[in-house]
C-alpha cells in the first residue's frame, strides 16, 4: 500500500512538471535569461559595431558621477511624471467608478462602455488624435479655449505645459483601472450599507466607514501596478514629444531606448535598465511596507 502511494505521488509529480514545463521554459528563455544577460552586459562596453570589452562598474560610475549629463534629468522627469500621473489617474478612475456604480443612473451600460472604450483604442491612434487636438495652431483644445475667451496653450509643444498635457491623456485612458474599481465596488455587501442606514448614517458615513476601507486592497493593487507602469513610461515620449521640449519628457525608458538603438551603447543601456529595476523594486517594497498601516483586508475587520 505504501509503495503504491509513492508510485502515485511520483506519477503526479512527473505529470505536474510536464504540464508546467512550457511555462518554466518560457520564463527561463524570455524573462530570466535576458535579465541575466543584461546584468552581465551592464559591466561591459558593448556595441554592435565593436567587440565586447569588460569595464567593471564604469557604466554605473559614469551614470551616478554626473559624467552622463542626461541621466539625472531623466530620473527626475520620470519620478515627477509618476508622482503626478499615479494619483491623477487613480482619483479619476475611482470617481468615475463611483459614478457608474449608481444604480439609478440613466443609460448605465452605455456610459460604462463609453468610459472604457478609450482603453481599447491603440495607444498610437490615441496619441495621434491628442497631437492634433493639442496643436497650438489649429488644435481643438485651443479653439475651445478661444471660444471661452481664454488664452491658448502650447500643450505638448511647450516645456511648461507638456507634463499636464500628457497627464490629461493618460487619465483619459484609465478605463482599465476604472473597471477594477467598479468590480470591487459591486463586491461590497449591501448589508453593510443597510446597517449604516439603520444607525441614521448618510452618504458621507457610508463612504468613510464602508466604501473606503473595503476598497483599500483594490486601491493598493492599482497603486502598485500603475506606479510600475508610470515609471516605465515610453510611448508618449516616443510618439508625441521625442523626449522634448528641452528634455522635459526624456523618461528613463526613452533614454534607455535612445542609448541602445541610437547611440549603440548596449552596455550602458543595460546599466540603465538595472537602475530602473532597482528604483521600481525599492518603491514597490516601500509601498508594501507602508500598506500595513492603511490597507484593510477582510480578516482584519
Amino acid at each position: 500500500m505504501l509503495a503504491h502511494s509513492k508510485r502515485v505521488e511520483r506519477r503526479n509529480l512527473r505529470a505536474g512538471l510536464l504540464f508546467s514545463l512550457p511555462a518554466l521554459l518560457g520564463f527561463l528563455l524570455f524573462t530570466a535569461g535576458p535579465m541575466i544577460i543584461s546584468l552581465v552586459m551592464s559591466f561591459t562596453d558593448y556595441s554592435i559595431a565593436k567587440p565586447v570589452s569588460f569595464v567593471g562598474l564604469k557604466n554605473y560610475v559614469d551614470l551616478f558621477s554626473g559624467q552622463d549629463i542626461f541621466f539625472w534629468n531623466s530620473v527626475k522627469v520620470t519620478l515627477i511624471f509618476a508622482l503626478c500621473n499615479v494619483p491623477a489617474c487613480l482619483v479619476t478612475a475611482f470617481l468615475i467608478a463611483l459614478l457608474l456604480n449608481m444604480k439609478k443612473l440613466p443609460c448605465l451600460p452605455f456610459l460604462r462602455a463609453v468610459f472604457y472604450i478609450p482603453t481599447i483604442i491603440p495607444i498610437i491612434a490615441t496619441a495621434m488624435i491628442f497631437m492634433w487636438m493639442m496643436s497650438p495652431d489649429f488644435g481643438l483644445f485651443n479653439y475651445l479655449l478661444e471660444l471661452l475667451g481664454l488664452p491658448g496653450s502650447g500643450w505638448i509643444y511647450d516645456a511648461s505645459s507638456v507634463l499636464p498635457s500628457l497627464l490629461m491623456m493618460t487619465a483619459w485612458c484609465s478605463g482599465n483601472i476604472m473597471v477594477v474599481f467598479l468590480a470591487a465596488l459591486q463586491g461590497i455587501p449591501r448589508s453593510l450599507y443597510e446597517a449604516i442606514e439603520v444607525d441614521g448614517g448618510g452618504q458621507i458615513r457610508k463612504f468613510r466607514h464602508i466604501t473606503l476601507p473595503m476598497m483599500t486592497p483594490t486601491i493598493f493593487f492599482n497603486l502598485v501596478m500603475f506606479m510600475v507602469s508610470s515609471l516605465q513610461a515610453f510611448l508618449q515620449a516616443y510618439i508625441m514629444t521625442q523626449g522634448g521640449p528641452l528634455n522635459s519628457t526624456n523618461y528613463l525608458v526613452y533614454y534607455l531606448y535612445r542609448t541602445a538603438f541610437e547611440f549603440m551603447e548596449m552596455g550602458k543601456a543595460s546599466a540603465l535598465g538595472w537602475v530602473l529595476f532597482v528604483i521600481i523594486a525599492s518603491l514597490a517594497g516601500l509601498m508594501f511596507y507602508l500598506s500595513k498601516y492603511w490597507v484593510v483586508y477582510g480578516d482584519e475587520r
